[in-house]
């Protein structure tokens, strides 16, 4: 989790301009992913000049959505104001009450920006621009190295393959989007019961810290999940919720941002779900962190779209590159374990950026070693 914290500094960063790039160099490799994300100068090219500007008017509107049913209360208030006591204080608790269900609870920020993907393919595009940049990059920085020790690109093979596999099958972007929402309101629903519920007395206060214990069990295992629920009993109903919200959202971005290489490389659900579970600590401290960024007022939408170009570096992190479609028979099951997950978690934080070919000894045959190395 640490690490995946790490890399959402570490990636950034790969993508400010040449000069940023030199001078990045020389503090060691301490840069982060968001960092590496900026460095690259396709990112200001005039289309995405463009698309930076729809993300900030995006971002205006997502704000003048969450507040207009707040006002519209407030309007409500102030009339009832003239038949009511000016001295309560319950019209101010419906107010911040109404706030905190709207953004804390049912998560209405986060899930307009994520329900952008999938009216403009601008998301998709900046990750594999962003791709294509890292492996610039990689070849560029390691020109002077044997090539044969070199990692493989990631672009090239990755850009061949149509998204959302097969065309007769091929969901319409309504029908995707419509899916999301199904998803979100699913989650957010659940959310807000669990919050009402919360409020029954006797039982109530045991009703966040349980949901929290049932999902970290799954996640962490039985004893800290025993620590979680503990702490629950004493924390405060409003923080409990956020520290709630913060990992299912963390947990959901991390989903939407890595959309553009599962739109491609085809897992099943379970074997989606283990590849997931094999990386879960490294991409729950990079989605979390990612996540804290995007709560930031009008910008968040900017945020969404950095985290989205630093996600590419990410995947050259802990993934292989991917074959010609023509040969990907196979590729899939290869990828589920991370192979080289030991060695990357080792590495310290200046020699992030280094690259993992050493560790890419599997991949000389990578569909007949794949049962045969399982070092993690």
């Amino acid at each position: 989790m640490i690490r995946g914290a790490q890399l959402t500094v570490v990636g950034g960063g790969n993508n400010l301009a040449v000069l940023e790039q030199h001078i990045t160099e020389t503090l060691a490799d301490a840069h982060s992913e968001a960092h590496r994300a900026l460095q690259n100068p396709g990112l200001f090219k005039y289309k995405h000049y463009r698309q930076a500007a729809v993300a900030v008017v995006a971002g205006v509107v997502i704000r003048l959505a969450i507040a207009a049913p707040i006002i519209g209360v407030k309007v409500l208030l102030w009339l009832l104001s003239f038949f009511l006591n000016e001295q309560t204080t319950w019209n101010d608790n419906i107010i911040s009450g109404l706030g905190f269900i709207e953004n804390s609870v049912l998560q209405v920020p986060f899930f307009l920006m994520s329900l952008m993907r999938y009216i403009t393919p601008t998301l998709d595009e900046m990750f594999m621009d962003s791709l294509q940049w890292v492996d610039g990059t990689y070849i560029q920085k390691h020109k002077s190295e044997d090539p044969k020790r070199l990692r493989s690109t990631y672009y090239p093979n990755l850009q061949l393959y149509p998204t959302h596999g097969d065309t007769s099958s091929r969901k319409s972007p309504l029908d995707r989007a419509l899916a999301f929402v199904a998803r979100f309101g699913k989650r957010a629903g659940i959310s807000l019961l669990l919050y009402i519920m919360s409020y029954l007395p006797v039982v109530g206060r045991f009703v966040l810290p349980a949901a929290s214990f049932y999902t970290f069990n799954k996640a962490v295992g039985p004893a800290p999940a025993a620590v979680v629920f503990g702490g629950g009993l004493f924390l405060p109903r409003k923080y409990l919720v956020v520290f709630l919200q913060s990992y299912f959202s963390s947990r959901s971005l991390m989903r939407e941002l890595l959309e553009p290489y599962f739109s491609r490389i085809r897992f099943s659900r379970e074997q989606k779900a283990k590849w997931f579970r094999d990386r879960e600590g490294l991409l729950f401290g990079f989605g979390v962190g990612f996540y804290l960024f995007l709560k930031i007022p009008l910008l968040g939408v900017l945020v969404y779209g950095i985290a989205e170009a630093s996600t590419a570096y990410l995947i050259t992190k802990i993934t292989d590159a991917p074959p010609p479609p023509s040969e990907s028979e196979g590729f899939v099951e290869t990828q589920i374990q991370w192979r080289n997950k030991s060695h990357f978690l080792r590495l310290p934080l200046a020699s992030l950026d280094v690259d993992h070919a050493s560790t890419e000894k599997f991949r000389e045959n990578p569909f007949t070693s794949a049962g045969k190395d399982n070092t993690r």
